[in-house]
């Protein structure tokens, strides 16, 4: 029986260290990190992120501001608000709640935002500096900054002779994910839905990363015994037995029988999920701490 890699935990141990990290910060500078969220219609599964991020962001002593905008708001006026963020000092991350509403252009407000103020790690100059093995002035995307911590948690530092295999090529995880593996030294194969017998390329794999958003679709004879399976996937099925209408969480991972053959495997939820809040918040205290000329905690 795998051990179930408790996300929740790691990302208590990611926040003590940002918590540390900006209690430091305006000690010796005066200065808390400066978190901007900004959000725009009335998306309600956006605005529950957004509330989650922002009581994080007050938890670890950041000066955490909202700016939440109508869903008709235009594309120049969240561009002009963009830009009156870059150039507010005070401010050291900002996030752009996605998806937008579709008169936006999400591309082109994200690619404004400057990337030494990008947290979510999301503009071209950060994705360039991760595939440039660049750790040292770029901002890692927070997904999969989060699932590389749980690798190294259940495998170490140094990932040399494992076959890691990321189902997914997505610009916000399946790349990005691909890159950090490499540079822990593992052999990486990026597998897709075109991918052609996808359980035989599992089947190879130290290393799992499912994130492709089909439920349950990773079954226990894809998965070679003993590896270590990072389940992305958070989709919502039909749980009858819970009573009429109702839903429940499952991720890309069939889990229940995958725990039998994995070595180790995330939970959905309760695994990726916390991760990626706490490594924006992670995120943010490196931006501000480079800002203002001070050591980067290390996560």
């Amino acid at each position: 029986m795998a051990t179930v890699i408790d996300g929740k935990l790691a990302a208590e141990k990611v926040i003590a260290t940002v918590t540390q990290a900006s209690a430091a910060l305006e000690g010796q500078k005066g200065v808390r990190p400066g978190l901007a969220v900004v959000i725009v219609g009335d998306d309600a599964a956006s605005h529950t992120y957004v509330a989650a991020k922002s009581r994080m962001a007050k938890q670890c002593g950041f000066n955490s501001i909202q700016h939440s905008l109508p869903g008709d708001t235009t594309q120049e006026a969240l561009e002009a608000l963009v830009a009156e963020l870059n150039a507010d000092p005070a401010i050291h991350g900002i996030l752009v709640q996605l998806p937008l509403p579709k008169n936006l252009d999400s591309e082109g407000v994200t690619q404004l935002v400057a990337p030494e103020k990008d947290v979510d790690g999301l503009h071209v100059v950060n994705a360039g500096k991760i595939a440039t093995g660049d750790f040292e002035t770029g901002l890692v995307s927070c997904t999969p900054a989060g699932s590389m911590l749980l690798v190294k948690q259940a495998l170490g530092d140094d990932l040399s002779g494992l076959n890691a295999v990321v189902i997914g090529r997505s610009n916000l995880f399946g790349k990005p994910m691909a890159l950090l593996l490499l540079a822990a030294n593992a052999t990486v194969t990026m597998a897709h839905s075109r991918s052609k017998d996808l359980a035989s390329i599992c089947k190879n794999a130290d290393i799992l990363v499912a994130a492709v958003g089909r439920s349950e679709m990773v079954k226990a004879d894809w998965v070679k015994p003993g590896a270590t399976i990072i389940d992305v996937g958070i989709n919502r099925i039909p749980a009858p037995e819970k009573g009429v209408g109702k839903t429940r969480l499952v991720g890309d991972v069939a889990f229940s029988e995958c725990e039998k053959v994995a070595g180790s495997i995330t939970p959905v939820p309760g695994g990726v999920g916390p991760m990626t809040i706490a490594m924006l918040m992670a995120n943010t205290v490196v931006a501000a701490s480079r800002a203002l000329g001070v050591a980067v905690p290390k996560f």
